[in-house]
């Protein structure tokens, strides 16, 4: 094991800040998301694998529950109160066994993607046990076991405003490492965030796209960068809605900024999927009759850009040539790119593989897709898939019917975090390889169920007194 001095000062300096925040534990987690390609060590044991700094953090509150006096009555509280909970760990038996077992009872039969020895490239073999089950199902087992410990602290006292403020420190974090890499980058300083880059796997943090320098941020790739950025922009937009805050309001727009220059096909296409219900919504207040202030200023400054476009165009065509040779490579003729054919031939071998193994999935990080959704089904079978989709199913829903019984502020931050992680998982549809969902899916699945709970207490706690005053009354 070899120790990164820059990843542990990352990780002293988060804690210090989460603990002046007054949430150590909470706020250090979710702030230490901001670090994408930032790790405090390197696994040599399991191939170089370096586990990013939100590992550490979530130890440690894993460690930190556990230590609390009443941890089994607490345990035996969030298991009997919030049913989706025994999927989750259900999914997690599953995943661990599925690891070790598949890749060793389907081994030679069907073909997979894994990392080279070298480290530098992705390489197509016949599959067999990797260290990937090792290090892939272990980032799979810390975001479900932080979930529970979440659940554990979330349900037994209100500190949905420590989820608040980690979460804004996040997107925070993240906007202000974005913009140091974009104008680093665009005044020629080169990359100004690599002392915090120990992560031993692939940068890709000097590419250039059609003439235009890729915003990586504090992450290894602009891909990366992207999909970070749509959940801290789904996070401060929805917050923005539901509290007209200003903070939140002007981070969306700097992140908004940032994802349009970031030259990743996962940001264009990921924002162009998130517009579909933020114009629904907005569609549904016209015919409602009722436009709120933010909707018009939406709709002017979207139409203002509308009108600078056709202005500069018919002036001087010439001067959006460079912005259209980057829609054409990053989108319209991406799918026909090396990088494009590629990625679709690993999503095509990992349909082949759940036909190769009777619909129960090749293991826990046995091999790399190009989608979130295929690399659940390839990996995890059907049963796991089946699994996985009941967890998405408690974010989609978020608080549902029982949102009258909570306060307004604890709908909007629970409502931002579900439509952060939700947006999250739309990035990792258009290019994540692994079937782990991230920390972000945990963080949002323990706040939507310890809400949905507490708001049902609310509401049987009510009910309670109201039939005890009609009994007196009587």
């Amino acid at each position: 094991m070899q120790v990164s001095i820059p990843g542990l000062t990352v990780c002293a300096a988060i804690l210090i800040v989460a603990y002046y925040s007054r949430g150590m534990l909470i706020i250090g987690l979710i702030a230490s998301m901001a670090f994408g390609a930032t790790a405090a060590m390197i696994l040599t044991a399991l191939g170089g694998s370096s586990p990013q700094i939100y590992t550490l953090f979530a130890a440690l509150l894993v460690m930190a529950v556990t230590a609390r006096r009443h941890i089994w009555f607490e345990l035996g509280s969030v298991f009997g109160s919030i049913r989706p909970i025994w999927i989750l760990a259900s999914l997690m038996a599953y995943a661990v066994i599925g690891a070790w077992l598949f890749p060793r009872f389907f081994a030679g039969q069907t073909i997979v993607f894994v990392q080279a020895k070298t480290r530098g490239a992705v390489v197509e073999a016949a599959l067999a046990p990797v260290s990937g089950n090792i290090s892939q199902t272990g980032y799979f087992i810390v975001g479900g076991l932080t979930a529970v410990a979440l659940c554990v602290l979330l349900l037994h006292s209100d500190r949905i405003d420590q989820v608040r403020r980690g979460f804004f420190l996040w997107c925070g974090l993240h906007t202000g490492m974005g913009l140091i890499d974009f104008i680093g980058k665009s005044a020629g300083a080169g990359d100004l965030l690599a002392p915090i880059r120990t992560a031993s796997y692939a940068l890709l943090t000097d590419a250039v796209e059609a003439g235009f320098v890729r915003i990586a941020g504090a992450f290894s790739e602009a891909s990366a960068f992207a999909s970070a950025s749509l959940a801290c922009l789904a996070f401060c937009y929805t917050y923005w809605r539901m509290t007209k805050s200003h903070l939140a309001q002007w981070l969306a727009g700097i992140l908004l900024f940032l994802v349009i220059l970031s030259t990743s096909s996962t940001a264009y296409i990921g924002l162009a999927l998130l517009c579909i219900p933020v114009a629904f919504m907005m569609l549904l207040s016209v015919l409602k009759g009722r436009i709120e202030r933010e909707e018009i200023l939406i709709t002017a400054l979207m139409a203002t850009g509308m009108v600078a476009i056709i202005g500069i165009s018919l002036y001087d065509a010439g001067v959006l040539d460079p912005f259209v040779r980057l829609i054409n490579s990053t989108i319209i003729n991406k799918a026909n790119s090396a990088s494009g054919e590629e990625r679709a031939y690993w999503n095509v071998k990992s349909l082949q593989s759940i036909v190769d193994t009777s619909g129960l999935g090749i293991g826990f990080g046995s091999s790399r897709a190009s989608s979130w959704p295929i690399a659940v089904l390839s990996q995890l079978g059907f049963f796991g898939s089946l699994m996985m989709a009941l967890l998405l199913g408690v974010l989609v829903s978020g608080i549902g019917r029982v949102r009258e019984w909570v306060d307004p502020e604890t709908d909007a931050v629970v409502t931002s975090v579900r439509n952060a992680a939700l947006a999250g998982l739309v990035a990792s549809s258009v290019s994540a390889g692994s079937a782990d969902p991230g920390i972000l899916f945990f963080i949002a699945f323990a706040v939507v169920a310890t809400a949905r709970v507490r708001a049902r207490r609310a509401m049987a706690a009510f009910e309670r007194t109201r039939h005890r005053l009609v009994a007196q009354a009587l």
